[in-house]
């Protein structure tokens, strides 16, 4: 057997055993289950609060091979925050609920992709049936999140502990509310820290459910043990043909989890192996081209040349530099110019026409020579210009473009209860 066909051995999943059959969800336009590739997530260690920096750091995992991006929901200002984030990010938000119905339901208002309970902290039935009546009629998803950390004390006791039966207990019970109100758009996730209890929870899960299943050791500490422990449970499972989308938990940058979420699939065959990370904005209010059609050629182009490289796709001036400036090339349209920027920094500014093709030159150049001395290489003015640029646009379209603070009126009204009605009027297409 010569070298590629080991390599193609490698890349094929036909060895595991077959994919678990389930229904499939959609969490903004990423498939769950179904038969759809295994995804992967992770979770900021920002304030949601922070606007930019909590975008800054979607950006860092999309381009890491995180698919889904979470975010906790824990206060009104986080909920502000999620209204100005989702239509900004280049993928879809869940926002992470524990104890307050009311931060669920001020998340739906920020028009987020999904959403995750923790039905061992969130417990009155009555607000767990509003929050998916509400789920249900935008059309939003929920994972029901059960930890062993925080199991409801009924269980506990009925069980004599934490045990596999009283992990998937818990997720039947929520279920049972969500079908009283006819609410059927779930995934589950039963965690644990102890990777054994983790293996037989979801082994039992799998075999009492048909909704897509997320994998994950909670709280598998900070690398490389918790690497170590987070890859024994998942990837087990996953050999198993048990699992739809996955989170490593560790205590380190949220970047390695979805670094080692994706390299994990692609090492079981589970997902493509790729040597170009490319990510591209939604196209918002304030987007200056089509930014699918440039990322596209881009994508095209750069493939063709294999190279190992980080690039974004930005639709606008305006953040585009400042969002993505963890990819190693970026480039965004403003005033009928593409401004090229290295890790965030205005290099050079060409006439829109040329967008893809300087991309590509520049690519070349950084993976030859480096991003110091690309750096050093910028054109004089190139920075003033797109700051003018960028200012026009602020100019031209104001400072929201995509009708966030609409949403904010919104999500302030109906915590302070000034607006009971507010689930009503507000759909995630707005």
């Amino acid at each position: 057997m010569d070298a590629a066909e080991w390599w193609a051995m490698d890349l094929s999943s036909d060895l595991l055993a077959p994919r678990r059959k389930t229904r499939q969800i959609h969490v903004g336009d990423v498939a769950i289950g179904g038969g759809a590739p295994v995804s992967v997530q992770s979770m900021t260690t920002t304030k949601t609060a922070d606007v930019d920096g909590t975008l800054a750091q979607i950006y860092a995992l999309a381009a890491a091979g995180a698919d889904i991006v979470r975010c906790t929901c824990n206060e009104e200002a986080a909920a502000e925050g999620l209204a100005r984030i989702v239509p900004r990010s280049p993928v879809p938000i869940v926002a992470d609920i524990h104890f307050h119905h009311e931060m669920a339901l001020a998340a739906l208002e920020a028009g987020v992709h999904g959403l995750r309970l923790n039905p061992g902290n969130l417990r009155k039935a009555s607000e767990i049936k509003l929050v998916a009546s509400e789920a249900k009629d935008r059309g939003v998803p929920i994972r029901i999140g059960v930890n062993a950390g925080s199991l409801h004390p009924d269980l506990y006791k009925k069980y004599d502990g934490v045990t596999p039966e009283a992990l998937v207990e818990s997720a039947r019970m929520e279920l049972a509310y969500f079908d009283e109100v006819g609410f059927s758009d779930v995934k589950i996730s039963v965690k644990a820290s102890s990777v054994a209890l983790m293996i037989a929870a979801y082994r039992l899960a799998s075999e009492t459910f048909d909704h897509p299943l997320h994998l994950g050791v909670t709280e598998a500490g900070p690398p490389p043990a918790g690497l170590v422990k987070g890859t024994a449970g998942i990837a087990t499972l996953l050999a198993e043909g048990i699992g739809d989308t996955i989170r490593y938990s560790l205590t380190a940058d949220p970047v390695e989890e979805a670094r080692a979420g994706r390299q994990l699939l692609e090492s079981l065959g589970l997902r493509e192996r790729k040597g170009l990370d490319l990510i591209a904005c939604p196209s918002c209010g304030r987007a200056q081209v089509d930014v699918i059609a440039v990322a596209k050629e881009a994508q095209a182009a750069l493939e063709e040349r294999n190279l190992p490289i980080q690039v974004a796709v930005m639709g606008c001036v305006v953040n585009g530099p400042g969002e993505a400036r963890s990819a190693d090339l970026g480039i965004a349209a403003g005033k009928q110019k593409g401004h090229l920027f290295i890790r965030g920094e205005i290099v050079r500014v060409v006439p829109e026409a040329e967008m893809v093709a300087a991309l590509v030159t520049e690519a070349e150049r950084l993976v030859a020579e480096g991003v110091e001395a690309r750096l050093a290489a910028a054109d004089a003015g190139a920075k003033d210009e797109a700051e003018a640029d960028r200012r026009a646009l602020l100019d031209e379209k104001g400072r929201d473009p995509n009708a966030s603070e609409a949403r904010v009126d919104r999500i302030r009204r109906r915590v302070s209860g000034a607006d009971t009605d507010a689930g009503s009027t507000g759909t995630q297409s707005e």
